[in-house]
């Protein structure tokens, strides 16, 4: 691993020009400073705590609206002065009245919208599966400025999963988000499929610093204390200062040379009270030394992996796994067990906290709401897909039927096979949001939900 500053930006430049044509305007490169203003971002602040302030009523899950996109809906939404920002997988971005669902606007990138949007300042920063982060005014969605990078590509490797044939890279059909950009202090902090961490100006997009990890960087960064905390596939945490991108410790979790699978960081980093937690397909919760990176403790899984970024509050961690379908609380400071939730079927979500709820998505197509102190369950809301479930899906408990997931091609294929399997049910792989009494979710049924 080595760290990289590139003071040549002419082919950033370049890149840039090539990216953001498709809604057909020049790029305008900012050079005044951002104003101070609101700022939303995945999983409620930089620090990754998915923590939402209680305001107004608690929801109770009933629909207040939806709104119909042209894709899949993976990243979570932004909302900012009652407007609700979104991707989809079809390439738009979505800026959507709050109150109402009705369009504002929309933008066009030429690839899927894989990541959360951050907003701050009258600016919408976001990355694409192009290659860049871009930022786009506010108000009416219009180009600003967009760095390129190298390139972007999901993780690969061979014999993935052990799906045959054993001799050829396969993309990881899981991996499904890109890196969520965090605006803090004048700079936009992302990662990047050729394995990168960048820093660039909020202003105008110039890049900053660069880093090198081993693979690909997916997890979206969390910023605190002048440090940035991100993982990458390479199975490592990387704390960097932020102002200069200097690497101020790494921390080593499991490898799975053999077939891939338990490896790997999607999950992004949530800091609190001078520790990072993250999760791990190595299948365990780690709690770092935020310092040092220094092993606090680890909660194993059980070979199920943790996707979603852990939610802190008031000394209690919130996480869901993958194959044992549960959502779980654990003690901040010991990593022990407080309780044990059941989801029926695979969490990549990440919760959000907000008042007395723990709301979090589930791959049946359920959002539940849970009590955050006993891990009982308040109530759920189903997505349309889920209701419909034209593939037969589901059992009558919302549990997935072994039977209508058999295999189709006997190889790696069956794993993208099974992601439009989980479009048709409706999962929810986003995580929502929850401002002013309502809740927002996205859906891989290509709907947001709005649930008071």
């Amino acid at each position: 691993m080595s760290q990289r500053h590139d003071s040549s930006r002419a082919r950033y430049l370049r890149r840039a020009r090539r990216l953001l044509r498709p809604a057909g305007c020049l790029l305008l490169a900012l050079t005044a400073a951002l104003p101070a203003g609101a700022q939303s971002t995945f999983h409620g602040d930089v620090a990754r705590t998915g923590v939402y302030p209680a305001a107004g009523p608690v929801p109770a899950g009933e629909l207040k609206w939806s709104f119909v996109a042209g894709g899949a809906i993976v990243g979570s939404p932004a909302v900012v002065d009652g407007v609700v920002y979104f991707g989809a997988l079809d390439g738009h971005l979505h800026a959507v009245d709050a109150a109402s669902g009705a369009e504002k606007w929309k933008f066009k990138s030429r690839m899927p919208i894989a990541c959360t949007p951050a907003v701050e300042g009258g600016t919408v920063y976001f990355t694409s599966s192009a290659g860049s982060l871009a930022a786009l005014d506010a108000a009416t969605g219009t180009p600003k400025w967009v760095c390129g990078i190298e390139a972007e590509r999901r993780f690969e490797a061979r014999n993935l999963h052990g799906y045959p044939p054993a001799t050829q890279t396969m993309p990881d059909a899981w991996d499904v988000f890109t890196s969520s950009p965090a605006v803090s202090d004048g700079l936009v902090f992302f990662g990047a499929g050729d394995g990168g961490i960048y820093a660039v100006a909020a202003a105008n997009g110039v890049l900053q610093w660069s880093f090198r990890t081993g693979n690909v960087v997916h997890a979206s960064p969390a910023v605190a204390d002048g440090l940035v905390y991100v993982g990458s596939w390479d199975s490592r945490v990387y704390a960097l200062e932020a102002r200069t991108g200097a690497v101020r410790w790494t921390f080593q979790a499991g490898l799975d040379p053999g077939i891939h699978n338990q490896e790997g960081f999607q999950s992004s980093c949530a800091v609190a009270d001078g520790v990072v937690y993250v999760g791990c397909r190595d299948a365990h919760v780690y709690a770092l030394d935020a310092a040092t990176g220094r092993r606090l403790w680890d909660y194993s899984t059980g070979k199920s992996w943790v996707i979603g970024t852990p939610a802190v509050r008031d000394g209690v961690v919130y996480a869901g796994t993958s194959d044992s379908a549960r959502f779980f609380a654990l003690d901040a400071g010991s990593g022990r067990l407080l309780f044990n939730a059941d989801t029926r079927a695979y969490v990549f979500s990440s919760a959000a906290l907000c008042g007395p709820r723990a709301y979090v998505g589930c791959h049946n197509g359920t959002l539940y709401a849970f009590d955050a102190r006993t891990g009982a369950l308040d109530w759920s809301f189903r997505t349309e897909g889920s209701r419909r479930d034209p593939l037969k899906l589901l059992d009558a408990d919302l549990r997935l039927e072994p039977a209508a997931f058999h295999p189709v091609t006997g190889d790696f294929g069956d794993m993208y096979i099974d992601f439009y399997r989980f479009t048709t049910v409706g999962g929810i792989m986003a995580s929502p949001a929850v401002v002013d009494g309502v809740v927002y979710v996205g859906s891989l049924d290509g709907r947001l939900y709005a649930l008071r």
